[in-house]
């Protein structure tokens, strides 16, 4: 079977995304995969495909997308990507016909590539829900349903609507996306949407207790302390004013450690406060190298996440897949939509609180200073290996090629 995935983003030399994970599972069941992804206007770099690891990856070059780079550059080369991949894709994969289709949000606006490649080679077309656009916009002041942002609002909407009307399958991160996603597009019927979440490779490195201490002691970080640590981007989505209130709210919490590992927006903010707060017991790491942070994240004894209060639709951090991953609790500050910390707490491998209580954080991590970190962190690592590892994620979307159409398409009875 032949499988292209369409995304903004995709691996580099220095960095495995989870997507080529998901990717990798099906080159390990003999399918053909194709990756077309964009090649942003800063990395210098022309369009051009190569073969990486086995899978055959086209890097369109388009304008800047991501980053912290000027929003209305952002904006319009968000728009134009859907003709730049049509133009790239039918140029170097002219003869190639597709059996699936998988693409991801964000962005939205490549709708138009995914109906071309489905009149192309009659396809199936699989959307990975990852980001409700434009709403989480909405959410969080960038955009408003009325006035000039209202009309941005409405064109991104529409673009919205048709990719969900496209997509022969909704794969979306929890039941509470689920449940928003119809709730909010009538149209959208329930056979169509289900529960595909993140999904990660197992990995089973480990590191001796000599080598967590070593660490620690490289970074100044206390080897006699519990270590939080947050890492990821720190920007608006994360809600880093809570954030701050949190750290203000555990600064007299002596034996809990916060260690910051990451960059952003909003990190220069996060350094200036722990200065003119006198915050001892937290650090701000800006960047660190991938192998010293691996080994530092675990060291580390809880993992944090934090979404912004403001949401109304259901988040999943991936991030929280890296803490399940080395066995760590974690401790989930996010929105009342959001039903991350519902399932930490239901299935024993952590604590929530809501994203506007800063007294409720400090009490989860007064919780986790007393509690068993080990076999909390093994029940995280439990939950990931029964729901989050690739081959699940693999096996929701490729039960679809069970039918008829799958086979219509070439599926070899052995893939399918």
């Amino acid at each position: 079977m032949k499988v292209i995935f369409l995304s903004i983003s995709y691996s580099e030399n220095d960095h495995i995304s989870f997507y080529e994970e998901l990717l990798q599972e099906f080159v390990a069941n003999g399918h053909e995969v194709f990756v077309a992804c964009a090649s942003e206007k800063r990395k210098e770099r022309d369009t051009g495909i190569s073969d990486e690891r086995g899978i055959h990856v086209l890097r369109i070059k388009t304008g800047n997308i991501t980053g912290n780079g000027n929003m209305i550059e952002k904006g319009i080369s968000t728009v134009m990507i859907d003709k730049q991949f049509q133009k790239a894709i039918s140029r170097y994969f002219s003869n190639e016909k597709f059996d699936l289709i998988l693409y991801p949000t964000p962005p939205i606006t490549l709708v138009g590539t995914v109906a071309y490649l489905k009149k192309k080679s009659n396809a199936v077309s699989y959307l990975l829900l990852k980001d409700i656009f434009p709403q989480n916009a909405v959410d969080l002041g960038m955009l408003s349903t009325t006035g000039m942002k209202g009309i941005v609002y409405k064109v991104f909407r529409n673009k919205e609507k048709k990719l969900y009307k496209i997509s022969d399958y909704i794969g979306c991160m929890s039941p509470a996306n689920v449940k928003y996603v119809l709730k909010h597009n009538e149209f959208v019927k329930v056979g169509k949407i289900e529960v595909c979440p993140n999904c990660v490779k197992l990995l089973n490195d480990k590191h001796t207790i000599e080598e967590h201490r070593e660490i620690r002691k490289k970074y100044q970080i206390p080897v006699d302390k519990k270590v939080f640590v947050y890492g990821g981007n720190l920007g608006k989505p994360q809600g880093i004013d809570f954030f701050l209130s949190c750290l203000d709210a555990v600064k007299d919490i002596k034996d809990a450690f916060i260690l910051v590992v990451g960059g952003g927006s909003e990190a220069d903010k996060i350094k200036q406060f722990m200065s003119e707060h006198n915050i001892s017991n937290a650090m701000l790491l800006n960047s660190l190298p991938k192998t010293d942070y691996e080994l530092l994240a675990d060291a580390c004894d809880v993992g944090l996440v934090f979404l912004d209060y403001r949401f109304t639709i259901p988040n999943f951090p991936s991030r929280i897949l890296s803490y399940m991953q080395r066995s760590k609790p974690v401790l989930v500050s996010s929105d009342p939509n959001t039903d991350m910390g519902e399932i930490v707490e239901k299935n024993g491998f952590g604590w929530s609180c809501l994203s506007n209580n800063s007294g409720k954080f400090a009490e989860c991590v007064k919780k986790a200073l007393s509690a068993d970190l080990n076999k909390m962190g093994a029940e995280g690592r439990k939950y990931l290996e029964n729901n989050y590892n690739v081959k699940n994620g693999y096996e929701i979307i490729m039960k679809h090629f069970k039918n008829s159409r799958g086979r219509k398409n070439g599926c070899k009875k052995n893939m399918c």
